[in-house]
C-alpha cells in the first residue's frame, strides 16, 4: 500500500509538473471527498513549489477531531482517495489521447490539399507569364508603328504651324508700313511683336537673317517714334505711360533701350547738379557733401516710383548712381588730384582724409538707405555701387605707405632735440617721447581710417622711417652732447675735479630710453589689436600662410560675397596689389595664431634700434663717470719720475717697501672710485621705472673676466662701480705698459701704487683683475729671480715689464 501511495505521488507530482492536467482531472481534483464526507482540494499538486510533506500535513489537520488518535486509519483512507484519484486522471488521459489520435488523419489531410492547391497555383502563374511574355513580343512591331505614327504627326503639326507662322511673317510685313502710318505705338508693338514670333519659326531659312536685320530696323522706327513721349513720360514720372513703354519694350525685347532713356534724363539732373557746385566758391569736401545729398536723395525719390514701374526697381536706381557717379564732369578722380596738389606735400595726407570723411558718411547713409531693400538687391550691382563711390581714391590707397612716410617725416623735422646748452638738449629728448608716439598713434588712426586696415604693410613701412628718423636725431643729438662734455677729445690733466652734472644728464637720457622701451612695447601691443580688428575680417578662416591653397581661400567668391555686406568689406588692395595682400595675410595669420607675442614682430626693427640707442646712453653716462680717472691714467707713461733718479732715491733704495706712499695721481683715482657708491646710487637706484628698465636692458663696458665666478647683483649701483673698477684696472695696465723705462726705484713706487689699488678693490667688495695682480707680480720680483716669477705668466707682459725694468729675461 504504501508502494502505491509513493507511485502515486509520484505520478501525480509528474503530471502536475509536466502539462496542465485535462479538465476531468481538474474536475476530479475539486469535487472528491473522503467517506467522511470531506472534500479534499487535490489542486495543490499542480503547484510548481508543491511539498508533500506539507501536503500530508495539510491533509492530517484538516481530517475529523474523532480521529485524532486514529493516525493509520486515516492514512488508509487518504491512499485510498489517491488511488482512487490516480485511477480518473489515468482514465481521462486515456480518453483524450484517443480522441487527439482520431483527430490526426484529418489535419494531415488538409495540409496535403493545401499543399496540391500551391502547386496549382504556381502551374497557373508560370502559363500566365508566358502568355504575357507572348503578347509582348506579338504586339511590339505594332506598338513601334504607332511611336512612328505619333512622330510623323507631331512633325506635321510642326510643319503647319511654321507654314502659318511663314505666311503671318508675310502678312505683317506686308502690313506693317501702313501700322506705322498710324502711329499707335501699341498697335505698332503688337505687329513687331508678331512678327517676332513668326521669325522663330524661321531659323532655318535661307534669308533669315536678312529678316533679323529687316526687324531690327523696325524696332529702330519704334524706338525713334516712341523716343520723346518715353523721354517725356520718364521726365514727368508719368506711372502710367512708363507702364506701358516698359510693357512694349519688354515685348520686342528692347528693355536694355528703355532703360537708357530713363538713365539719361536722371543722370543729366543730377550732373547738373554737380556741375553747379562745382562754379560755386565751396570747398570740395562741400561740394562732395552737397553731391552726396543729391544723390541720396535721388535714391529715396526714385526707389518708390521705380517699384510702380520696372519689375526689378532696386537694380535699376542702382545702375542710375554708378552711371551718374561714373559720367561726372569734371570727374571725381580729376577733383581729388587738383585739391591735393594745391593741398601740398604737408598737407595732402590730412586733406585727403577731410575728404575720404564726406565720402565715408555718404556710404553709411547709402548702406542704410538699401537695407530695406536686401532681398531684392543684386550683389553684383551693389558690389560695383561701392567700387564707384570709393573708386576716386583707391590710387591714393595703393601709395598710402608712401604719403604717411612723408607727412611722419614732416612732422618729425619739426620736433627739434639739438639745443645749445645740454640741460636743454636732455629736457627735448624727453618731451619728444610723447610726440614720437603721438605721431605714430595718429598715423594707426589714418591708416584705420583710409585704407579700412588694408593698408596696414605701408602703415609698417612709414613706422619703420619715422622711428628710423627719429633714432638719427637722437643719435646726432648724443653725439653733440658729448662733444659738450667733451668726453672723446678732453686733455690728460693733473688737477682732479669732480663733476657729476654730466652723468646726471647721462641718467636721465638713460630713463628717456627707457620710456622709449616701454612705450614702444604699449605701442606694439595696441598696433597689433588694432589690425587684427579692424583688417582681420579679410582673412579667411582656412588660410594657410604660404601656400596657394590658403592664398585662393582668402579670396572671396561670388557666393561668398553675395552673403557679406560689401560696405563693410570693400577691398581694393586684393586685385590692385596681390604681394601686399599676401603679406597683410601673412601678418594677419600670425597675430590670430601666435596671439599677443606675434605683436613684437612688427615693430621688431625699430625697437633694435632704440635698444642701441640706450646702449649709446649707456656708453655716454659710463664714460662721463670714467673721464676724472682717465684723465689722471694718461698722464702717467708721461711721468719724468719713472726713468730719473729723484733726491735721496740712493738712499731709499735699500729700505723696505711698505716704507713708500702711493703717489697723488692714484690717491686720486682711489678716493674718487671709494666715493663712487655714494654718488652713483641716488641716480640709479630711483624708483623710476622707465629707468630701471633701461638699466636693465643696457649693458655696461668692461664686463666681468671669463672665468670670473661673480653674484648676480640686483643693485645697480654695484654693477656700475664694477664696471668703472675693472675699466680702471684695465686701463691702469695699459698705460704702466706704456711706460718706457722704470729706475729700481720707480719700480718699487710703482707697485706700491698697484697694491693700495688693489687695497681699494678689495675695500669695495672688488676683485682685482688677473693682469693687474701679474704685473705687480713682475714689478715686486728681484731681478735674479725675475725669470723664475714669470713663468706661469703672459709671456708678453713679462717681456714688456722686464724691458722697462731693464732686466736681462
Amino acid at each position: 500500500m504504501a508502494t502505491a501511495a509513493t507511485s502515486g505521488r509520484s505520478t501525480a507530482r509528474g503530471e502536475g509538473r509536466s502539462a496542465p492536467p485535462p479538465a476531468e482531472c481538474r474536475r476530479a481534483s475539486a469535487g472528491a471527498a473522503g467517506p467522511s464526507g470531506v472534500a479534499m482540494d487535490y489542486s495543490r499538486f499542480l503547484a510548481e513549489d508543491f511539498d508533500v510533506k506539507e501536503w500530508i500535513n495539510a491533509a492530517f489537520r484538516a481530517g475529523p477531531k474523532e480521529a485524532a488518535g486514529k493516525a493509520d486509519g486515516h492514512a488508509a483512507t487518504l491512499v485510498m482517495k489517491l488511488q482512487l484519484f490516480i485511477q480518473e486522471v489515468n482514465h481521462a488521459v486515456e480518453e483524450t489521447s484517443h480522441q487527439a489520435l482520431q483527430n490526426m488523419p484529418k489535419v494531415l489531410r488538409d495540409v496535403e490539399a493545401l499543399k496540391q492547391e500551391a502547386s496549382f497555383l504556381k502551374e497557373q502563374m508560370i502559363l500566365v507569364k508566358e502568355d504575357i511574355r507572348k503578347f509582348e513580343q506579338d504586339t511590339s512591331q505594332s506598338m513601334q508603328v504607332l511611336v512612328e505614327i505619333d512622330q510623323v504627326k507631331s512633325r506635321m503639326q510642326l510643319a503647319a504651324e511654321s507654314l502659318q507662322e511663314a505666311g503671318k511673317w508675310s502678312t505683317l510685313s506686308a502690313d506693317i508700313e501702313e501700322t506705322f502710318k498710324t502711329q499707335d505705338i501699341a498697335v505698332i508693338s503688337a505687329k513687331l511683336t508678331g512678327m517676332q514670333s513668326s521669325l522663330v519659326m524661321l531659323v532655318d531659312t535661307p534669308d533669315y537673317s536678312e529678316k533679323c536685320v529687316h526687324l531690327e530696323a523696325l524696332k529702330n522706327r519704334l524706338e525713334a517714334l516712341a523716343s520723346p513721349q518715353i523721354v517725356a513720360a520718364f521726365t514727368s514720372q508719368s506711372v502710367d505711360q512708363s507702364r506701358t513703354f516698359v510693357k512694349v519694350f519688354t515685348e520686342i525685347d528692347r528693355m536694355p533701350q528703355l532703360l537708357a532713356y530713363y538713365y539719361k534724363c536722371h543722370k543729366a539732373q543730377l550732373v547738373a547738379v554737380w556741375q553747379e557746385l562745382g562754379q560755386s566758391d565751396l570747398p570740395l569736401d562741400r561740394q562732395l557733401s552737397g553731391l552726396y545729398d543729391a544723390l541720396l536723395g535721388a535714391w529715396h525719390s526714385q526707389i518708390q516710383w521705380a517699384a510702380q514701374v520696372f519689375k526689378n526697381p532696386c537694380e535699376v536706381v542702382t545702375v542710375l548712381l554708378i552711371q551718374t557717379l561714373g559720367d561726372l564732369a569734371p570727374s571725381l578722380p580729376t577733383c581729388l588730384g587738383s585739391s591735393v596738389e594745391r593741398a601740398g606735400p604737408e598737407l595732402e595726407l590730412p586733406k585727403l582724409l577731410e575728404l575720404y570723411a564726406a565720402t565715408t558718411h555718404f556710404a553709411k547713409g547709402l548702406e542704410m538707405a538699401l537695407l530695406p531693400h536686401s532681398r531684392e538687391q543684386n550683389p553684383v550691382k551693389v558690389a560695383e555701387l561701392v567700387a564707384a563711390v570709393y573708386g576716386p581714391y583707391k590710387p591714393y590707397q595703393l601709395k598710402y605707405g608712401d604719403m604717411e612716410a612723408k607727412h611722419l617725416l614732416i612732422q618729425m623735422s619739426a620736433v627739434p632735440l639739438e639745443h645749445g646748452e645740454v640741460i636743454d638738449c636732455v629736457q627735448e629728448l624727453s618731451h619728444s617721447v610723447g610726440k614720437l608716439f603721438g605721431l605714430a598713434s595718429a598715423a594707426v588712426d589714418r591708416c584705420v581710417r583710409f585704407t579700412n586696415g588694408l593698408g596696414t604693410c605701408g602703415l609698417l613701412a612709414a613706422l619703420k622711417s619715422l622711428f628710423a628718423k627719429y633714432v638719427s636725431d637722437f643719435t646726432n643729438t648724443l653725439h653733440s652732447i658729448r662733444k659738450k662734455c667733451r668726453l672723446d677729445d678732453a686733455p690728460p690733466s693733473s688737477l682732479f675735479q669732480e663733476d657729476w652734472t654730466a652723468f646726471q644728464n647721462s641718467i636721465r637720457i638713460i630713463a628717456t630710453c627707457g620710456e622709449l622701451l616701454r612705450q614702444c612695447g604699449d605701442f606694439e601691443q595696441q598696433l597689433a589689436n588694432r589690425v587684427l580688428s579692424t583688417a582681420g575680417k579679410y582673412l579667411s578662416d582656412s588660410y594657410s600662410p604660404r601656400s596657394l591653397a590658403g592664398f585662393q581661400d582668402g579670396i572671396p567668391t561670388d557666393k561668398k560675397n553675395s552673403a557679406k555686406n560689401p560696405w563693410q568689406e570693400y577691398n581694393y588692395l586684393q586685385k590692385e596689389n596681390p604681394v601686399d595682400y599676401a603679406s597683410l595675410m601673412e601678418i594677419l595669420y600670425s597675430l590670430k595664431e601666435k596671439g599677443s607675442g606675434s605683436s613684437h614682430s612688427l615693430l621688431s626693427g625699430s625697437r633694435t634700434a632704440l635698444m642701441r640707442l640706450n646702449q649709446q646712453a649707456h656708453q655716454l653716462a659710463f664714460d662721463s663717470v670714467f673721464l676724472r680717472i682717465k684723465q689722471q691714467l694718461l698722464l702717467l707713461p708721461k711721468m719724468e719720475s719713472w726713468s730719473t733718479a729723484g733726491i735721496g732715491e740712493t738712499l731709499t733704495d735699500a729700505l723696505p717697501t711698505f716704507s713708500l706712499t702711493p703717489l697723488e695721481y692714484i690717491s686720486h683715482i682711489g678716493q674718487y672710485i671709494m666715493s663712487l657708491p655714494l654718488n652713483l646710487e641716488p641716480f640709479v637706484t630711483q624708483e623710476d621705472c622707465a629707468l630701471a628698465l633701461a638699466l636693465h636692458a643696457g649693458k655696461l663696458p668692461f664686463p666681468p673676466e671669463q672665468g670670473d665666478e661673480l653674484p648676480e647683483l640686483d643693485n645697480m649701483a654695484d654693477n656700475w662701480l664694477g664696471s668703472v673698477a675693472r675699466a680702471t684696472m684695465q686701463t691702469y695696465c695699459d698705460v704702466i705698459l706704456q711706460i718706457p723705462e722704470l729706475t729700481p726705484h720707480s719700480t718699487k713706487q710703482l707697485a706700491t701704487d698697484i697694491d693700495y689699488l688693489i687695497n681699494v678693490m678689495d675695500a669695495l667688495g672688488l676683485a682685482p683683475s688677473r693682469t693687474l695682480q701679474n704685473v705687480g707680480t713682475l714689478l715686486k720680483a728681484k731681478p735674479e729671480d725675475y725669470r723664475q716669477v714669470s713663468k706661469g705668466l703672459p709671456r708678453r707682459l713679462a717681456t714688456t715689464v722686464a724691458a722697462m725694468r731693464g732686466v736681462d729675461y
